[in-house]
């Protein structure tokens, strides 16, 4: 495609397994000019195959590591190839709709936003359950002196029909990573996504950086992107699901977001401490638990069977892994890796 204003970044989320169906949706319903940079974190085999056969026939450059990615180290390895005036930083979980991307540009060409986010909905059937429509993002500093985190999602769980007739384009604070617009030349001033946030609030991060630095954020209604999670994962997306969501990672991405914006460890975050796990256990042991009752619903028994048997399991594994992981890995990579390197030593014994 001749003359693109727009570079679209694809990552790993969460897992490979639904990276055939979204991948073909970029190239069915995008129809202007783009460029494709597609992140390519350890996938299994088949679907390797298949990237390097698409990348090949579609001619769009794949970058592939033979190790996970954490979200913004795989967004800063496609962001260092892009040249043109536009990047979407895209998840590889998502489902795309007709118009998306041309009116993510037309917001930015009539409004000069710096960071735009679509109408994000989850789950299938798509594009029908509102998932994020904007929202806040920001710091509040309470009659103590305290500085408190701010954020919250709009319209979550709406029907998409009842609302998107009423909608319009607005400014807002928020945008989550799913999908972000982003206008490439604020990178010239805030540098490179922080990967100390290793998995959790980077979007926030972003988000008020952007907003600190002078300029916006935009929702816009036209755009209308569906990511779509799965439950029960395939065998081959376990390994980095558990990584991805592994408590030394969310504690560590925490722990970077005070440091940085000089929060108070307050209900917001204890709240994330108490929770820790809450996604392994849903998509991972949840569907185990399921297994073992014969989908008979019995609430003492599942706690019995997750708390005291299956979680405290996946947990020492899940240490096991985390820690495999940064001895590997995070030395190779990461510009502060002694720091954070250490930070997962200490946070993979806290909260446990």
């Amino acid at each position: 495609m001749t003359n693109p204003q727009v570079t679209i970044v694809v990552v790993p989320r969460e897992r490979f397994s639904y990276t055939r169906q979204s991948l073909e949706s970029i190239y069915e319903y995008t129809t202007v000019p783009f460029k494709l940079i597609y992140v390519d974190g350890n996938s299994p085999a088949k679907v390797q195959q298949y990237l390097q056969e698409q990348a090949q026939e579609k001619n769009f450059e794949l970058v592939r590591t033979d190790y996970y990615l954490s979200p913004n180290h795989a967004r800063n390895m496609g962001l260092a190839k892009v040249s043109t005036k536009y990047v979407v930083f895209l998840d590889n979980d998502v489902i795309v709709s007709p118009n998306w991307l041309e009116a993510l540009v037309q917001c930015a060409e009539e409004t000069g936003a710096t960071v735009i986010g679509p109408l994000m909905c989850h789950e299938e059937p798509v594009h029908e359950v509102v998932h994020c429509a904007g929202g806040e993002t920001h710091i509040i500093v309470d009659a103590t002196g305290r500085r408190r985190l701010r954020e919250k999602m709009y319209k979550q769980g709406h029907q998409v029909a009842d609302l998107l007739p009423k909608m319009q384009r607005t400014q807002t604070e928020l945008c989550e990573f799913h999908c972000m617009f982003v206008r490439t030349q604020i990178f010239e001033r805030l540098g490179m996504f922080d990967e100390r946030i290793l998995n959790s609030k980077e979007h926030l991060d972003f988000c008020m950086n952007v907003i600190q630095a002078g300029e916006t954020v935009y929702f816009e209604p036209a755009s209308v992107i569906t990511y779509v999670p799965m439950v029960p994962l395939k065998w081959t997306d376990l390994h980095f699901y558990m990584l991805r969501w592994s408590d030394a990672w969310e504690l560590a991405s925490l722990s970077r977001l005070r440091e940085k914006w000089g929060l108070a460890e307050d209900g917001y975050f204890q709240h994330k401490y108490k929770s820790l796990g809450w996604r392994r256990r849903d998509t991972i042991l949840s569907p185990i638990i399921r297994k073992f009752t014969f989908g008979i619903k019995n609430q003492l028994l599942e706690k019995i069977l997750m708390f005291g048997l299956l979680a405290p399991v996946e947990k020492l594994l899940n240490r096991y892994l985390t820690s495999s992981y940064a001895k590997k890995h995070l030395k190779s990579h990461s510009t502060d890796s002694p720091k954070l390197l250490g930070e997962l030593a200490e946070t993979a014994v806290l909260h446990s």
